[in-house]
């Protein structure tokens, strides 16, 4: 599938394309990227790494009230006008500093009260879906399928002049369902919609002996016109909301395995949708 793909987008790169800048629309295969740039709020975000540790509020004590800037990528290839294949990456890096109101737990070690702190919150994901229209044709679009979504998390708690850290990292497969949606508002404007969710009692998919759950959403609203030759701009609203809670069957040296993390982000940006 992946050979069949790159020679079609090859043969498409050779050939004039009169209706767009990277696209014949006589051939079976259409190559279509999607980049936004903007700004991420967090509504909400907990923590707590260890029984009986600390529940730190990132907002009111990790200095996340304020907004961080945003950027998603995405590119898809869409066979045949139903079955899209798309690839998304979106970059989350965090870099706060507060000092610590009260003593601050986490697993093994604590931050005593009025430690200059720096905290940083990654979570990348990289993202592959299958999404299949069910109405394929000029103007609209309503597709539903799958994926699996690749987290990359690092959260690292540290005191300013490097004494004291703790690191926690993680990275697992997450499978999600997924939909997305297109319709014209007369001839130049157009909405839509995308969407991926998932809730995982995760012990009873992988088979192992962790109780651990998590939750992910991420969606958005769009608004946007058609250029020329392809070429679209948008203005979108996202919500991305998910973590996970329970203890780990298998935790590192040192700690007790339970780990609690549940964020609530949105965001506004503007995008160009290349067709």
């Amino acid at each position: 599938m992946l050979s069949f793909l790159l020679l079609s987008f090859t043969a498409m790169a050779q050939k004039p394309m009169p209706n767009s800048y990277f696209n014949n629309p006589e051939r079976p295969v259409r190559f279509e990227a999607t980049w936004e740039i903007g700004s991420l709020a967090v509504f909400s975000h907990l923590y707590q790494s260890g029984k009986d540790k600390t529940e730190f509020d990132f907002v009111e004590d990790g200095g996340q009230d304020n907004l961080f800037p945003y950027q998603r990528f995405e590119v898809n290839f869409l066979v045949n006008k139903r079955h899209s294949f798309l690839l998304l990456y979106q970059p989350l890096n965090l870099l706060t500093t507060q000092e610590a109101s009260a003593d601050i737990q986490v697993n093994n070690t604590t931050f005593p009260t009025g430690t200059p702190m720096d905290y940083r919150y990654g979570f990348d994901f990289t993202r592959g879906t299958w999404l299949y229209d069910t109405k394929p044709g000029l103007g609209k679009e309503l597709s539903f399928g799958g994926g699996i979504q690749l987290r990359n998390a690092t959260i690292d708690f540290t005191s300013a002049d490097g004494t004291l850290r703790n690191s926690n990292r993680n990275i697992g497969p997450v499978p999600v369902i997924a939909s997305r949606g297109h319709f014209n508002i007369g001839k130049q404007r157009w909405w839509g919609f995308d969407f991926a969710g998932a809730f995982a009692p995760i012990k009873y998919i992988n088979g192992s002996n962790s109780d651990v759950v998590g939750a992910l959403v991420d969606t958005s609203v769009r608004t946007g016109i058609r250029l020329n030759k392809g070429v679209n701009t948008f203005v979108s609203l996202r919500y991305i909301s998910g973590g996970s809670e329970g203890t780990n069957s298998n935790p590192d040296e040192g700690k007790d395995g339970f780990t609690k993390n549940w964020v609530h982000f949105g965001a506004i940006s503007v995008g160009f949708w290349l067709r």
